[in-house]
């Protein structure tokens, strides 16, 4: 079996300011890094000029929250992936459940902004879970099946290089509550089976696959305890460099 190296990502959401954003990734920056994680941080866009600044030079990358699918144009208060490139982000985040669920971000939409990322060598983190209405009707796989296949559409395995995916329940999201280790594993293999499926079993096993949903210091090491589990996609704690540093150095 391919051997993955894991992923901790923080994603900061609409937080902080330059002030804060500037203090928080000096103290990441002195983290251990027990693991020799791929340590990754998703500031506003605010801030992430200053935070690609500050990271540059140590092990840590920087993340877009989402781009647009247009290089430039009328689409007032979008940020290109041109413009996060240039303000130093090498990651995106995409299809996150709040730019799906609050925003309207459809599978299409997504779609077009893959393409864009992709034109211009961003790594994708690409995020897919279902609500707790979808769970409750046994409806979970199917979900997440459709939103890798219209997300990912029409781009081969050669492509898609490097792609991350980034498994949040929606229903787990800011609400405390988690899915169980089990379900997670759960999950992340039948990710791991559409993607065998799709690209290939190569692709599939070096594709790393993240879970987020209320990650915790409490619950990290049982999460990173299954075996198709590679990383988390964290958010309240990735505030806090204390409680970041011990899920960055889980057990």
């Amino acid at each position: 079996m391919t051997k993955r190296t894991p992923i901790i990502a923080g994603n900061w959401k609409m937080h902080n300011t330059l002030a804060e954003s500037a203090a928080l990734i000096e103290a990441l920056k002195k983290a251990e890094n027990k693991n020799e994680a791929e340590i990754i941080v998703a500031p506003s866009f605010t801030s992430l000029a200053e935070v690609a600044k500050l990271a540059s030079g140590s092990a840590i990358k920087v993340a877009s929250q989402d781009v647009h699918w247009e290089d430039k144009g009328a689409f007032t208060s979008a940020v290109s992936p041109v413009q996060a490139k240039d303000a130093g982000a090498t990651h995106t985040i995409l299809g996150h459940s709040e730019r799906r669920s609050v925003f309207g971000d459809t599978d299409e939409i997504l779609n077009k902004k893959v393409a864009a990322a992709l034109r211009h060598g961003l790594t994708i983190i690409f995020c897919v879970g279902e609500t707790l209405a979808q769970r409750e009707a046994n409806e979970t796989i199917a979900v997440i099946n459709s939103q890798l296949e219209n997300g990912l559409k029409g781009f081969t395995a050669e492509q898609l290089n490097g792609l991350i995916i980034a498994y949040e329940p929606v229903w787990a999201i800011g609400t405390g509550k988690t899915a169980t280790p089990a379900q997670a594993q759960e999950v992340h293999a039948s990710i791991r089976q559409f993607l065998t499926d799709k690209y290939g079993a190569d692709f599939a096993q070096a594709t790393r696959i993240l879970y987020g949903g209320s990650v915790k210091d409490s619950n990290v090491d049982e999460i990173m305890a299954q075996p198709d589990v590679d990383g988390a996609l964290v958010g309240g704690q990735a505030l806090l460099a204390d409680k970041f540093t011990r899920i960055i150095n889980f057990n």
